[in-house]
């Protein structure tokens, strides 16, 4: 079983910045696509960026464009979201997903992925 296990949420003002890290393990946890979704309370499940497993193919919600960026460490099974420039409306809770053979035009999808972590809270502060 592939498991995902993310971290580094917390609290943060606004125009802060926090960095989220997630660690994949088990067989066959070279995954060849990872992504980060939220959820905030009363909303559904979102896509907020992904990362193919070359590296050179990047995604990102347009709420998030020029503010978050994600990467990955194949080497250390990782992959992290940074963000930065935070508002209130990114407070949510923020889950790590990874997937095999993911194609293009789904990669924004959350029924895509078939491993998720237990997710992180960010709340951003006014």
């Amino acid at each position: 079983q592939v498991q995902l296990v993310e971290s580094g949420g917390g609290s943060v003002q606004a125009g802060g910045s926090l960095t989220l890290s997630c660690e994949v393990a088990g067989r066959d946890s070279r995954t060849s696509a990872m992504a980060w979704f939220r959820q905030a309370p009363g909303r559904e499940r979102e896509f907020v960026s992904a990362i193919r497993r070359n590296g050179g193919s990047t995604f990102y919600a347009d709420s998030v464009k020029g503010r978050f960026t994600i990467s990955r460490d194949n080497a250390k099974n990782t992959a992290h979201l940074q963000m930065n420039s935070l508002k209130p409306e990114d407070s949510a809770v923020y889950y790590c997903a990874a997937g095999d053979g993911i194609i293009l035009s789904a990669i924004r999808t959350e029924y895509a992925y078939s491993y998720w972590g237990q997710g992180t809270q960010v709340t951003v502060s006014s």
